[in-house]
């Protein structure tokens, strides 16, 4: 083990199925049942190994050195001798000195064909806490299935559904210059396992039950009013994923920065695209499907939220992820979004969020990871903030929520309400010159405060006038 791998254990996950951080503690016994338990875990979680970690603070997980000694008898033979003699199935665990880091480590071999026992009992890590397999009836099910199935995936899960058709996938193939084969394409893409399709064709069929939902929020965080609701899905994923693609980049607003122009106006993008379109696909790459749960996107007024269910991949640490390492979650899908080069291997994902945003952008959870890509605005803005809720329903905003909506304009959309308060008379080419943009941005910024009911136009567009709502 290196190093750095250890250090990254420590500082990145707390104690859980298959790592356990202690001080000085020893109990031999004990420490048998924790090696059950720590072997099991592993198995369970997909790690190939376990590991126990002496010489630090689990709480806080601090390193502040162990006086732990592996090196000794116990019952008048070494404690090597009496962990291995009370394993079955017989395991190479092994002791590690880092004496430059004050630690001993304690690396257990994952279980593979039968769960891992200590003095004839199976143990297994609930949480934090060593428990006795035997009273958690449903981890021993899973536990075994696993050990003689080997870890759930797209392939090896049965579809609910066995009359699947797939013309999405066919079309989307075909758009892409690639014409399937109708005889042999379900076997060439793992569709089918014992004559039966699996989750990984539920997921590419037509019939796909899973749809993604974008929730947009009036605020900074889910506690502020939802202001609407998308749902992409009950189709081919490949064209669900396209949809949600094409949406980002219609919302990607151009902002035109104004400021100190000489000669040519410079537009910066809400957010990074290139960022926003790794994040989404690597969500659907890497999102953990067979629980049944597909990827969540929040939008906020500062920010996006991309979420993925499952968490790190297994056999992966969170140093290495930033780093690009590229290990699929779901490796049949990942071969089909490579083959359409939806996606690459080449590991750039992740380093182009982080090159753009930080490391700070990825956050990780037990069961989750969600990447954060921030607004680009340009000349602080956000500053403008127009109510739009009075108790009347207003056009563009989800029916049945009308009231204590705040909606934040950019520079060109207040500059224009602005012009429009003036001058309730101002055309579009008279906008277009006092503002020194382009009709484009004009006839944007008027379609999004006509849409959200902020303002109203009154007759036609040679004779009419603007009526200023809010």
């Amino acid at each position: 083990m290196q190093k750095d791998f250890i250090l990254d254990l420590i500082n990145n996950n707390n104690e859980c199925e298959w790592i356990e951080f202690k001080e000085n503690w020893f109990n031999p016994e004990q420490l048998g049942e924790y090696i059950s338990s720590l072997s099991n875990g592993a198995a369970l979680k997909g790690q190939p190994y376990g590991y126990f970690i002496w010489g630090v603070q689990d709480k806080t997980r601090t390193i502040v050195g162990t006086s732990f000694n592996y090196q000794i008898d116990y019952k008048k033979e070494p404690l090597e001798n009496y962990l291995a003699r009370n394993l079955n199935p017989s395991i190479h665990f092994k002791f590690e000195d880092y004496k430059e880091l004050g630690l001993v480590v304690l690396k257990i071999p994952c279980a593979e064909k039968y769960p891992t026992s200590f003095n004839g009992k199976r143990f297994l890590r609930i949480d934090s806490s060593k428990a006795c397999l035997n009273d958690y009836p449903y981890r021993e099910v899973d536990l075994f299935k696993i050990l003689s199935e080997g870890k759930p995936s797209l392939i090896k899960e049965e579809s609910n559904n066995q009359e699947l058709t797939f013309g999405g996938l066919l079309t989307y193939y075909a758009s892409k210059g690639i014409y399937l084969n109708n005889d042999t394409y379900k076997k060439n893409l793992k569709l089918i396992t014992n004559d039966k399709y699996n989750k990984l064709a539920e997921l590419l069929s037509d019939q796909n039950p899973y749809t993604f939902r974008i929730s947009t929020f009036a605020g900074k965080t889910k506690a502020d009013v939802l202001y609407s609701v998308k749902d992409y899905g009950y189709k081919c994923i490949l064209l669900s994923l396209e949809e949600i693609l094409s949406y980002f980049e219609a919302i990607n607003i151009p902002q035109a920065d104004e400021e100190n122009r000489k000669v040519e106006r410079l537009e910066t993008l809400l957010f990074d695209p290139d960022a926003i379109r790794e994040a989404i696909v690597n969500a659907v790459v890497h999102n953990k499907w067979i629980d049944g749960n597909a990827p969540q996107i929040a939008v906020f007024t500062d920010r996006i939220e991309i979420l993925s269910h499952g968490g790190i991949p297994f056999g992966q640490t969170q140093k290495g992820f930033l780093l690009g390492e590229s290990k699929p979650v779901n490796n049949e899908l990942s071969d089909i979004f490579l083959q359409l080069h939806i996606s690459e291997r080449t590991g750039r994902g992740v380093p182009t969020i982080i090159k753009a945003f930080g490391e700070k952008s990825i956050r990780f959870e037990d069961s989750f990871i969600i990447v954060t890509i921030p607004y680009n605005f340009i000349n602080s803005i956000n500053t403008s903030v127009v109510s739009i809720g009075t108790g009347v329903k207003n056009e563009g905003i989800k029916e049945g929520i009308t009231e204590g909506i705040k909606l934040y304009l950019n520079r060109n959309q207040e500059r224009i309400l602005n012009e429009i308060r003036n001058n309730p008379n101002i055309t579009t080419i008279m906008l277009v010159n006092k503002l020194n943009v382009s009709d484009a941005t004009v006839e944007r910024a008027l379609a999004f405060l006509k849409k959200n009911s902020i303002i109203k136009r009154i007759g036609s567009n040679k004779t009419g006038y603007w009526e200023v709502l809010k």
